[in-house]
């Protein structure tokens, strides 16, 4: 796939044709969220330590965790081999994103829903994976998500409402996906919200090939309401849930199946239309 894209040590150089096959991907998507009336917002790649403390990062991804810091004056050459090492680094005051979704919830920190809010937002996200995998685990990759904010009916309404809309569309494309459960760690690890969590499933995994999950729902229920101190109008902390899209691995499973590309910008372009 030389020709296509250049995958090396987790980060991806795409070509031309998958350019324009990432927008015809993601034009589907923000369409589908400009009609269940979400707001488009772009936030900063970086969050800051306090804010990603607020919401329990640390404590449930830390092998995901990668930080930025300052480099230490006056800067040195890199040696072969290409790593820094840590004694030229400064304090790190901020996080990489791995997920499009978390700047949504800390930009409504302490406000007050009167009604259901939806955002829908692209960012290049970043993971300390154990591997990396040509387009299908990445260290950079870009998740579009569509985030909606409010009572608990409203977040699993807009959640149910994708589930069937994501399976048909990737049906058109010639991908038979499967829903399949799978784990979310925004939850005390004991007590009652475990043992909810264990009898009603809180993240569903759109799986190409049995093994690549290229989309997910996900039902927070009221985790990131309570930790930013999100609030419905009578008092209680809001519920919260996103509907998120991994463009490059869409674009892995779509070469996965079909072996020319003209085929498949050719099919997205009618399934999107």
């Amino acid at each position: 796939m030389s020709d296509l894209y250049t995958a090396r040590g987790g980060l991806v150089f795409l070509g031309p044709e998958l350019v324009r096959l990432m927008d015809l991907l993601d034009a589907r998507f923000q369409d589908w969220a400009g009609q269940c009336g979400a707001a488009p917002m772009l936030f900063p790649t970086v969050i800051g330590t306090a804010d990603l403390a607020a919401i329990d990062y640390f404590e449930n991804f830390p092998q995901l965790a990668l930080m930025t810091a300052p480099l230490k004056l006056p800067a040195q050459e890199v040696e072969d081999g290409g790593a820094l090492p840590a004694d030229r680094l400064g304090e790190s005051r901020y996080g990489l994103v791995s997920a499009a979704c978390y700047n949504v919830y800390l930009h409504h920190r302490s406000a007050t829903l009167t009604a259901p809010r939806l955002v829908t937002t692209v960012a290049k996200c970043f993971r300390n994976e154990d591997h990396y995998d040509g387009l299908r685990r990445l260290h950079g990759f870009t998740m579009r998500e569509i985030v909606c904010l409010g009572p608990r009916e409203a977040v699993l309404d807009h959640l149910a409402a994708f589930r069937s809309k994501v399976v048909e569309f990737a049906a058109r494309l010639g991908l038979a996906l499967a829903v399949q459960p799978a784990s979310d760690p925004f939850f005390e690890k004991g007590g009652g919200r475990a043992l909810l969590a264990q009898l009603f499933p809180v993240k569903e995994e759109f799986v190409h090939a049995g093994e690549l999950a290229i989309g997910s729902l996900n039902f927070h229920r009221n985790f990131f309401g309570e930790r930013c101190g999100i609030s419905l109008a009578d008092g209680r902390a809001a519920y919260t849930g996103c509907v998120a899209f991994g463009l490059e691995r869409w674009i892995a499973a779509l070469l996965e199946t079909h072996s020319n590309i003209d085929d498949i910008l050719q099919r997205v372009a009618e399934a999107a239309s």
